[in-house]
């Protein structure tokens, strides 16, 4: 039996979202229906709104979110009906050939429902990163649900599936902080600062925040930074080299996506030093730098894809360090709306007001 739930929809490009009724079909094998209890507003909801994904709308926005299991297909052995969930977009397939090299979170073949969400006249709906959980119910394939500890409320638990998730990862995974290292994080927005937070639990001393906005770097110092710069006033490079010794930083973070804070990025680590890029730039932006600084800097220049994280492993870590008191989810959330007040929860974030709008779903 299929089920007609609400849920947000993005019809066409720049096209304001509209809440309409979605069917949602039976899990078939290898799927999952998951009725969601809580989705965070993520900036990529919004890309996909403004076409900067791609253009196969109509879409169901909406991935970062935690939920509870009510229905699986056939062959479904790792999550049951009642299990609390955080939802990912990365399901891993074991048998691409980043899976067969033992590096799961590189997956190239990531798993999502073979089944189409539709609106009630048919129309095939485009889920957000293969999840689509701004809605009651969405259709996932069951690789997609982690299972974690149920005491975490899933307001905080939700945003592991992207955004935090991105952040700490970045600093934790990609860029291997360690033990008394230097950091700079580059944009203070949730996933910056999810950085910070990824640089303070791994142990770095000095944590070098860098934004345009005094107001997100007061949210930065809330995660742990140590130090803050507004670049919009000072030459951020400067900044940061003052604050090591004239050296740089040990991992650079950029956590914006644009070409010139990428090259601020660059030039503010140290000799030897890792610069990451987690921020997502749009399809048109280029980099340029002298080959001479790349070679004779050293190092590590990475991209980070989902903080490359392995759902299975790093959520419920994530979610025990919550509820130990270290790690805190609570102080991303800005606000809890409803499905009504999406549209304005985009304008929010697009204007800096909020780290994250929490659509909360009342059973």
């Amino acid at each position: 039996m299929a089920y007609e739930v609400r849920g947000v929809v993005a019809r066409g490009k720049g096209l304001p979202v509209s809440v309409e009724t979605i069917v949602v079909p039976d899990p078939g094998p290898g799927e999952a229906v998951v009725d969601v209890q809580a989705c965070g507003v993520c900036h990529t909801d919004l890309h996909y709104r403004e076409g900067g994904i791609n253009d196969e709308f109509p879409f169901l926005l909406g991935h970062e979110a935690a939920g509870v299991v009510s229905a699986v297909g056939d062959g479904v052995t790792n999550v049951a009906v009642g299990d609390y969930v955080v939802l990912n977009w990365r399901a891993v397939c074991g048998e691409c050939r980043a899976c067969r090299k033992g590096q799961l979170q590189y997956c190239f073949n990531t798993h999502n429902a073979a089944q189409k969400m539709t609106l009630t006249d048919g129309t095939e709906l485009s889920p957000a990163l293969g999840i689509g959980a701004f809605a009651e119910k969405t259709l996932v394939h069951s690789g997609q649900c982690t299972k974690v500890d149920p005491a975490a409320p899933p307001t905080a638990a939700g945003l592991l599936g992207c955004g935090v998730m991105a952040g700490v990862g970045a600093a934790i995974n990609t860029g291997g902080v360690q033990r008394g290292e230097t950091v700079a994080v580059f944009g203070c927005g949730g996933v910056g600062d999810a950085a910070v937070a990824g640089a303070k639990l791994a142990g770095a001393t000095t944590i070098i925040a860098v934004d345009i906005d005094d107001r997100k770097l007061e949210w930065a110092e809330q995660f742990g930074a140590t130090h803050t710069v507004n670049s919009r006033e000072t030459d951020p490079v400067e900044a940061i080299k003052a604050l090591t010794g004239g050296f740089g930083v040990d991992v650079a973070i950029d956590a914006v996506g644009h070409p010139k804070v990428f090259e601020q990025a660059f030039y503010a680590r140290d000799l030897a030093g890792r610069v990451v890029m987690v921020g997502v730039p749009t399809p048109g932006m280029e980099i340029t730098l002298p080959a001479i600084e790349v070679f004779g800097r050293g190092g590590a220049v990475k991209s980070s894809w989902y903080g490359d994280c392995l759902p299975s492993r790093d959520f419920p870590m994530l979610v025990d360090l919550y509820l130990q008191g270290r790690f805190d989810l609570d102080a991303f959330v800005s606000e809890t709306i409803g499905l009504d007040d999406v549209e304005q929860a985009f304008g929010k974030m697009h204007h800096g007001e909020v780290l994250r709008s929490v659509v909360v779903f009342d059973r």
